[in-house]
């Protein structure tokens, strides 16, 4: 065992996570300076459960008035969490915890003075006094109407089903790792060995990272956080890791000019029978700031999709359309060469993506982005004016103070000059401070840019160019098959409000379900996606999108499955949980499923 012996200095600054036993000796006079102590050891990258003991002096009249604080403390702590750490430095409200303390020292035998001390000690920590200053200490307004509290929940559910960790990123960061040379083998259930990683993707992380540098070869990685203590340890593969940093920056080099040059895919879930563009634009909001190689300070970026039909019609294609498409065969291809070499195809369909997106699009992110961030900024302005005009009092009364004490003759550890030099410095640094919230205020957006652009062909299309015999999944005309989709989705609407859910129709944004039911009385949202069939189908096609928000909320995704006879729409069957054990490979972009076998793990809707 390790023992740190430290004085005052290490009780801020320094990472101290390899212990988790703290033990004050000497008790500071700020009680604020118990938090800064704590933290040392309580942060990042701790993984034990630590523990504090704070050492009072028995049988001293300053030791009683400290015990009963710490008592206090401690209660609160168990009420409302570690957050009562957050302010012990305001607790004592026009007196100082040391003034206290001398109080005590000086007149703490009398009963009426100590009965006094411990009032004052009670009241600074009482629970209504500490939620107070944890609400005007908070960074965000604690006080939300409860309905935009719900409403923010359900955001981060939808956000949660929606999100790349782990299943996009792993898929994407293997197949291409591969792709550049590397070598890299599944070991145990979610994670992964690296047995080499190619000269030009360190090369690159050298060029471009500012964290650790890459390994030549990594023992376990994984994409899951519960996947990373197991043993041996393993390197959490995210955004922001610099091995996936310099294969993204790889990719994007080798591929950039085709993405802009396009591609034609197919969409092997699509019924429809006429071509459409999908263009892939990348639009940035940026604040006032400035980085430090004078290129403006980004603080949102997003890819959106853009579709344009023969019509000239646009619309929002999605979250990521790509995904769930595969890239057309020759012989595709050449069965619709006509409609490709269409001139709707050939004019300028970029400017009206760009338009599209400037006006539809990116305005709802910079408002989004705004709505987010200015109560913030203003939050922190209000803080740091607040504490540093706290300091700048202070060290401006101590360098009065000391001035005074110079020309009395007494000698000070400080000197007056250096207290009034604190002071400006202070107020220079507050000065520059205000100056940034201010740039930080400035929110601003750039043009959205293309990045890439691709030609869908629908399978139904191509059944009727081709003309194959009818897949028995399928009914024989785009106008039915439709018919077949609606009767399907309102079965489902009306068994989720028979549930007492309030189902919402978002087929159309194409994020892996076409169905959010709210569920009121559990609060959480149901991820509905709805499969309509003809009766006597045997197969149902599920694209990479829905398989996967399956595997991201396995409690909260159902795939209805409804069977359509003559119109008639009968009883939904739900099928719960991932539909896969793991996620697809990178390349497949559906699955599809035998239909009798999937029914089998089916229930009627609860």
């Amino acid at each position: 065992m390790l023992v740190l012996i430290a004085n005052d200095a290490a009780g801020e600054g320094v990472n101290l996570q390899r212990g988790h036993l703290m033990v004050n000796y000497d008790l500071p006079w700020n009680p604020n300076k118990i938090e800064q102590r704590f933290g040392r050891i309580h942060r990042i990258g701790q993984t034990e459960v630590c523990h504090l003991w704070n050492l009072v002096a028995a049988d001293t009249r300053e030791g009683e008035v400290y015990a009963r604080l710490l008592e206090k403390l401690e209660a609160a702590r168990e009420a409302l969490g570690g957050r009562v750490y957050d302010v012990l430095g305001e607790l004592f409200d026009g007196v100082a915890l040391k003034d206290l303390l001398f109080e005590a020292i000086q007149y703490g035998e009398q009963e009426d003075v100590k009965a006094r001390l411990f009032q004052q000690v009670d009241g600074a920590v009482d629970q209504a006094h500490l939620l107070e200053l944890l609400r005007r200490r908070a960074l965000t307004n604690d006080t939300m109407p409860e309905a935009r509290v719900e409403e923010l929940r359900l955001e981060m559910e939808r956000a949660e089903a929606l999100r790349l960790q782990p299943h996009h990123i792993q898929s994407f960061f293997v197949e291409a790792f591969q792709h550049l040379g590397g070598r890299i083998k599944r070991r145990e259930e979610g994670r992964w060995e690296i047995t080499h990683v190619p000269v030009r993707i360190r090369e690159r992380d050298r060029q471009i990272g500012t964290g650790a540098p890459i390994q030549t070869q990594y023992e376990r990685i994984c994409f899951e956080k519960d996947k990373i203590n197991q043993q041996p340890v393993a390197a959490f593969v995210c955004p922001g890791h610099p091995l996936l940093e310099a294969v993204i920056s790889l990719i994007r080099e080798q591929y950039e000019q085709i993405m802009r040059q396009g591609a034609i895919l197919v969409d092997d879930t699509d019924d429809g029978d006429a071509l459409s563009a999908i263009f892939l634009l990348e639009h940035t909001v940026q604040d006032g700031r400035v980085t430090s190689i004078g290129k403006p300070h980004v603080i949102s970026q997003r890819l959106q999709f853009a579709a344009i039909d023969k019509a000239g019609t646009t619309v929002n294609a999605g979250i990521a359309p790509h995904l769930n498409l595969r890239p057309a065969r020759p012989e595709e291809v050449a069965s619709v060469r006509d409609l490709l070499e269409e001139s709707w195809l050939t004019t300028d369909l970029e400017k009206a993506a760009i338009r599209f997106a400037t006006v539809d699009l990116a305005q709802g992110h910079v408002a989004e982005v705004k709505a987010r961030r200015l109560p913030e900024i203003e939050k922190v302005e209000q803080e740091v004016r607040a504490r540093l005009k706290k300091e700048i009092n202070y060290w401006d009364s101590r360098a009065f103070e000391l001035k005074e004490e110079e020309r009395a003759g007494k000698k000070t550890r400080v000197n007056w000059q250096n207290a009034q030099r604190r002071a400006e410095d202070l107020a220079e640094r507050q000065k520059r401070r205000m100056d940034q919230l201010e740039r930080e205020r400035f929110i601003s957006s750039q043009p959205p840019r293309v990045r890439g652009g691709m030609v869908v062909i629908p399978r139904g299309l191509l059944e009727t160019r081709q003309a194959p015999s009818i897949p028995n999944h399928f009914a024989e005309d785009s106008a039915a098959r439709r018919a077949i989709e609606l009767a399907a989705m309102e079965a489902v609407m009306a068994a989720e409000r028979a549930l007492g859910n309030e189902p919402a129709d978002v087929s159309d944004q194409k994020i892996g379900y076409d169905i959010a039911s709210h569920d009121p009385r559990s609060g959480h949202l149901r991820f509905i996606e709805v499969k309509g069939r003809i009766d006597g189908a045997d197969s149902v096609m599920v694209t990479r999108q829905e398989v996967i928000t399956s595997l991201h909320e396995p409690e909260k995704f159902i795939l209805a499955i409804v069977s359509v006879n003559a119109g008639f729409a009968h009883e939904p069957r739900y099928v719960r949980g991932p539909l896969v054990e793991r996620e697809p490979s990178f390349l497949e972009t559906a699955i599809q499923f035998h239909l009798p076998r999937l029914l089998e793990r089916a229930e009627a809707p609860r």
